[in-house]
């Protein structure tokens, strides 16, 4: 494949598996335009064109040409400058590597992660959180987020394999939305019972269980294993972590347990104080959940595969 078809691949399946549904991507993508076309010429100089036909701003091609053939991509959850020099390394020992993936984002995708925070506004609304709640809590994390992100040092790994001739790409919400429409599908089908019923599904799927034997599991953080799990909510896409002030309104509009990919500390103490149960499915295993969805369709094409980096790969073909 090229590493345009594998771009346009990653954003197609994203807005597939996003759970605010095609209609309301499209109408996000309509409104970006209308926002390009009217601005002034200086501000057009440092806009992205990619977001006039990609929601997410922290999915990107970061190194390398569009029309590049890639035959085999190392493939990882966090991809550093570590990882550049072992794709350098597997050419040298005669695994031509062309292209890295990365699931979490770096370079300007990594700057502008914010942006698609967005994203949990919809999701809370979808359960029971009125949308004007939801886009109150979320604005001021939004920002925190936005002014955390400004001193970063974004852009090492890219700088790395630009010098090394490696294309570099991200794949990251769009890989988030597969794992949570996977697994929210998963427990609407199966309606768990209880805490303990929901780890036994999780470790049925490869992923969690190859976790669990690395002692990174499936984990209940709040509640007990034979409580309940009433209403079950999957949050783990839009960006990172949201507002910590969220729970009271989730435990109001009737959900249950949640069920992530972490939470610090801050998040599990609001939460247990709104008496929300809260399962912590394992985050490396959950990226790479989401992330094997995905490289399962370009391994169909002809794409070798090779993981690292804490990606746990299981070819569902």
């Amino acid at each position: 494949m090229k590493l345009g078809e594998i771009f346009k691949l990653a954003v197609e399946r994203g807005i597939e598996n996003d759970p605010r549904g095609k209609d309301a991507i499209q109408k996000i993508l309509a409104q970006e335009k209308q926002k390009y076309e009217e601005m002034k010429p200086e501000e057009k100089q440092d806009y992205d064109l990619e977001r006039l036909t990609n929601p997410y701003d922290d999915t990107r091609i970061l190194a390398g040409e569009t029309d590049l053939e890639v035959r085999r991509a190392l493939v990882g959850i966090d991809m550093e400058i570590g990882e550049v020099l072992l794709a350098d390394r597997l050419t040298e020992r005669g695994r031509p590597v062309e292209l890295i993936i990365s699931h979490h984002p770096e370079g300007k995708a990594m700057a502008a992660l914010y942006q698609v925070m967005h994203l949990q506004e919809d999701v809370l609304a979808r359960f029971g959180v009125p949308i004007n709640v939801a886009e109150s809590l979320m604005s001021s994390r939004i920002n925190e987020v936005k002014r955390n992100l400004l001193p970063l040092n974004h852009n090492r790994a890219i700088d790395a394999a630009k010098i090394l001739g490696l294309a570099f790409l991200c794949i990251h919400t769009p890989a988030d939305n597969h794992v949570v429409k996977y697994l929210q599908n998963l427990m609407d089908e199966k309606k768990p019972e209880t805490l303990k019923d929901i780890i036994k599904i999780l470790k049925e799927i490869p992923e969690y269980a190859a976790a669990a034997k690395n002692n990174a599991g499936p984990t209940v953080i709040i509640g007990a294993k034979e409580r309940r799990a009433g209403k079950i909510m999957v949050d783990m896409t839009g960006g990172t972590s949201g507002s910590e002030d969220i729970y009271a309104k989730l435990a109001e509009a009737g959900v249950g347990t949640l069920l992530v990919m972490h939470i610090n500390e801050k998040h599990r103490e609001k939460a247990e104080k709104s008496h929300v149960n809260v399962i912590c499915a394992g985050h490396m295993a959950s990226d790479s959940l989401g992330m094997n969805l995905f490289l399962d369709a370009i391994e169909a094409k002809g794409v070798e595969i090779i993981p690292c980096a804490g990606l746990l790969r299981y070819s569902r073909l």
